[in-house]
């Protein structure tokens, strides 16, 4: 590009800004107006960390729209509003991972959530045959018997606003592990309640407050002694208000009972036994939570925890944003898995070999193991060993190049 046609049509943010007076362009606000708020518990408690890392390792997975062949083998991915909904941009707001985790963090914090189709190339009350251009992640405040009152954050007005949709035109993925954390007496729940109990504590215990009785010897009964027991008060706080390191003295016949005693025992025992309790029932250690879990603690926990809430997510999905004729053409929505984030490469290639070689599956199923579409070597259907010869009088089929080149540039996925 010369000279001339960068100053005739280069633009730069500050130079070329138009008035804002000019527009209206809606309420200002110091946080996105759209993100997910907490609606039960503490932000110091470890409910939070734990939606957090379940959230982020959901998103972490691949949901494409794809094409499935007769034999429903992944074949490819469908250029499609949805697809870039889930892989691009969500909305104006989000990227897809970022909306998945959206998605997540509401699902796990209040029971269900609901995805909601916000621009779309027909109306959906009319016909199902629609893609998706924009999804939002909506908060079920009430359930109808066929429709559900979803407040959504509006994209024109900025602000958050209740509506009215048909349950058929709205993914709604409820809570796998729903009486896990979200009963009112679940684990998580019980857990939180402790917490904010032992939170509460720390704040009296912080607040300066002594909070202790003193025992006078005499009898407080009569207007003149209760005189003398407050006067009495008053020259202890003084005494402590005035002195360095908060010593004060008293007669030898008082006597001072401390009421803000430490932390008993028995509620830090609960709060560790309801800890437990919870990381087991959700599939999840401390380990898994700083960054130190090992391979088989990590493949437990993707295959009890990550893997039911994925599935909810995209089995909603296939079922409200698919049409029957959609589905009978073979369209699906998958989630893929990076294999080498659960085993190392060196098991993977072991397990692919023993399941051949031993005529338990073929090369192309094994393909669709790792995410990969279906070589077109006809050889990748057998279901023999390779390591054997063929019997005499069969021909040796050769090697399709295209395919041959195609596996090399592909990338490893795991898909379900």
């Amino acid at each position: 590009m010369s000279l001339t046609d960068r100053l005739q049509h280069a633009w730069n943010a500050f130079m070329n800004r138009d008035p804002t007076s000019r527009y209206n362009i809606g309420n200002g606000y110091g946080l996105r107006p759209d993100r997910v708020r907490f609606t039960r518990g503490n932000e110091r408690s470890i409910a939070t960390a734990v939606y957090n890392r379940i959230a982020l390792d959901v998103a972490g997975m691949s949901i494409k729209h794809v094409r499935l062949d007769k034999n429903g083998r992944f074949t490819g991915v469908i250029n499609s509003g949805l697809n870039e909904c889930l892989n691009l941009s969500a909305n104006l707001d989000q990227t897809g991972r970022a909306f998945i985790q959206d998605v997540v963090v509401s699902l796990l914090d209040e029971g269900s959530v609901a995805i909601v189709p916000v621009d779309t190339t027909l109306d959906p009350k009319n016909t199902q045959s629609y893609d998706i251009l924009s999804m939002r992640t909506g908060k079920i405040v009430e359930w109808y018997p066929k429709h559900v009152k979803v407040r959504l954050y509006n994209d024109n007005t900025g602000n958050k606003e209740e509506i009215i949709l048909p349950k058929s035109m709205v993914g709604i993925v409820e809570n796998p592990f729903y009486s896990v954390m979200n009963e009112s007496n679940s684990t998580l729940q019980r857990l939180i309640r402790k917490l904010n109990i032992l939170d509460a504590i720390d704040e009296q215990s912080g607040s300066g407050k002594l909070d202790m009785i003193v025992q006078v010897p005499y009898a407080t009964k009569t207007p003149t002694k209760k005189k003398q027991a407050e006067e009495r008060r008053q020259d202890l706080e003084t005494q402590l208000a005035g002195s360095k390191y908060g010593i004060a003295y008293i007669d030898a016949t008082e006597h001072i009972t401390q009421l803000n005693r430490p932390v008993e025992n028995n509620l830090m025992k609960q709060i560790e036994y309801l800890t437990n309790l919870f990381f087991s029932q959700l599939g999840i250690t401390q380990s898994i939570l700083d960054g130190t879990a090992d391979e088989k603690t990590m493949l437990n926990y993707n295959n009890r925890t990550v893997e039911p809430i994925i599935s909810a997510i995209v089995d909603e999905m296939k079922r409200k944003f698919l049409s029957k004729t959609a589905r009978s053409q073979n369209q699906s929505i998958k989630y893929f898995i990076d294999p080498f984030r659960l085993v190392p490469v060196s098991e993977i290639a072991e397990i692919a070999d023993k399941f051949t070689r031993n005529e338990i599956a073929s090369t192309n199923e094994m393909r669709q193991v790792i995410g990969w579409m279906p070589s077109k070597d006809p050889k990748a259907d057998e279901l023999r060993n390779k390591n054997l010869s063929r019997p005499s009088g069969e021909e040796e089929v050769p090697i399709n190049k295209e395919s041959e080149e195609e596996s090399q540039n592909e990338t490893w996925w795991l898909w379900f």
